[in-house]
């Protein structure tokens, strides 16, 4: 058992929201490690480049700026830029629903849509990703920085992004069980996926897409049906 104090300084770098409590990974690590520090350090990380040493940034958050500071200068490199943030619940939210976004964003790659598909996929699914974010008391802003909408564009078109594969694989007709049976890695946003399906519901949030991903996934709805469902919505101002 690690040894750890009100001092000691504990850096999450898991995106996730845990599908009994739906809580964040900072929270229940506070639940596990009781009073220690908790910050997050999450961003736009494709883990292939950042090893190559390709310029990239990320955010440290958590509600004390000394230890963002201190954090800050321990990870800043050359080819890694880190900035800070106060928002612990929005850089957490954003690094963790971007992925279902990019699931549907691999949706379209597999039934051979374009990028006019793609850019609608972000956008909507951004205002997905905010809409639920401030319900749980995030910063409006920090879903459009580098943890928000910068996480969801690179998760969204990488082609080493899990997430997109997932949808991929999904839009060319695989099911999901075969998907995950042949995965050497997790996927984090399927039981994401899950998570954000039961906090919309539990707060009446509108997350059409994060709907028809969560019955592609869990009900096996038919790729194609859920896009002919996303566009067949009723008419309303953006």
């Amino acid at each position: 058992k690690i040894p750890v104090s009100g001092k000691t300084i504990f850096l999450s770098v898991s995106k996730g929201i845990e599908t009994r409590s739906l809580k964040r990974m900072s929270e229940l690590i506070r639940e596990e490690l009781g009073k220690v520090k908790i910050a997050v350090l999450s961003g736009p990380t494709i883990a292939y480049e950042t090893a190559r040493g390709i310029p990239t940034t990320a955010v440290i958050a958590s509600p004390e700026a000394r230890i963002n500071r201190y954090l800050q200068d321990v990870f800043m490199a050359p080819e890694f830029r880190v900035y800070t943030s106060l928002d612990t619940i929005g850089v957490e939210l954003g690094g963790s629903l971007k992925n279902i976004i990019a699931i549907a964003c691999g949706v379209s790659d597999g039934l051979g849509f374009g990028t006019n598909t793609k850019a609608a996929l972000l956008a909507r699914g951004l205002a997905e990703i905010s809409r639920l974010g401030l319900t749980l008391g995030a910063q409006a802003k920090t879903f459009s920085g580098i943890t928000g909408l910068g996480d969801l564009v690179t998760t969204c078109i990488s082609p080493y992004s899990r997430n997109r594969k997932v949808g991929e694989e999904l839009g060319r007709g695989k099911k999901i069980e075969e998907i995950i049976k042949h995965m050497r890695m997790i996927a984090e946003g399927i039981p994401t996926t899950k998570s954000a399906y039961k906090l919309a519901k539990k707060h009446k949030i509108d997350m059409p897409i994060t709907h028809e991903v969560y019955l592609t996934l869990y009900k096996h709805k038919a790729p194609i049906e859920a896009v002919r469902d996303l566009m067949g919505r009723r008419k309303k101002e953006e």
